[in-house]
């Protein structure tokens, strides 16, 4: 059985052809991709030793031969250092049985203070397993009648892969379900991240399991959303991290004109107030 380090270093292998760095092209394969004897070479181990890393057999590699696989693999810093954090929760020492444990759900009042002052803008205090701690009254507007803050407290992944509605709210439903689930691997603990994938594998169904076991880094655009009312909104993402806490606080803008007078004048029909989910 593979691990979540394995699993990264054979995708990305298989996602690579010889020709791009420069290797020959050794004609018909039965898998695509670079080879295991190509990569080796390349980042200066043998291919036992890489068989034995992608196939979970060796879970201690070295900070050298990762880096060395970051290289010969060719990966952007993102992925550099997602590569560098599966090898660290894949080593032995972080291979003890993982207890599921909820994360916390409160949010510090200096910083519910300080999405009161963003109160105007659309905006959420989230951590990275999804669930929305905080938000605006604009964010509420934005995404009413989705369904998103329909569950108490509200997650995104959760409503990503199990209420048909997502699939319409989001216009860029894949690309947007890519993200969520990559950025699950940065969750605020190994035991919240198992707490939150027991509870929502058995639900979500491969559109999710096999994402989180793809470990596609995702490429972030703008984030196109459709709204009820018949809008389609076009929003920047800026997010500052609250390493404290283990919270993000995000903030959504408008990408172009109209997506700015649309939240205008969705703001002008009705008037609300912080809702803070603790």
């Amino acid at each position: 059985m593979g691990t979540p380090l394995g699993n990264f270093i054979r995708a990305k292998r298989d996602s690579i052809q010889p020709e791009s760095l420069g290797l020959p092209e050794r004609g018909r394969r039965r898998s695509p991709g670079l080879r295991r004897l190509d990569l080796a070479t390349c980042a200066g181990i043998s291919v036992e030793y890489l068989t034995r890393i992608e196939q979970g057999r060796d879970r201690n590699p070295s900070l050298a031969v990762v880096n060395s696989l970051a290289d010969a693999l060719r990966l952007e810093n993102s992925e550099r250092n997602h590569l560098r954090y599966l090898a660290k929760i894949t080593s032995d020492e972080c291979s003890v049985q993982i207890r599921p444990v909820p994360p916390t759900l409160s949010v510090r009042a200096s910083v519910l203070q300080s999405l009161r002052l963003l109160e105007s803008g659309v905006a959420i205090v989230t951590n990275r397993l999804g669930d929305i701690l905080a938000h605006t009254s604009s964010f509420q507007l934005v995404t009413s009648g989705t369904g998103l803050l329909d569950a108490a407290p509200p997650n995104l992944n959760r409503y990503l892969f199990t209420d048909p509605r997502a699939r319409t709210f989001f216009v860029d439903w894949d690309d947007v379900a890519d993200e969520q689930a990559f950025d699950l691997w940065q969750a605020p603990s190994l035991e919240n991240l198992e707490w939150l994938t027991a509870e929502l594998t058995p639900v979500a169904g491969p559109d999710f399991t096999e994402r989180l076991n793809r470990h596609v880094v995702p490429r972030r655009g703008v984030l196109r959303l459709n709204h009820p009312a018949g809008h389609q909104l076009r929003l920047l993402r800026e997010t500052l991290e609250l390493p404290t806490d283990a919270q993000q606080l995000v903030i959504f803008l408008p990408s172009d004109d109209q997506t700015a007078e649309i939240i205008d004048q969705l703001q002008r029909q009705s008037h609300g107030r912080l809702r803070s989910i603790s």
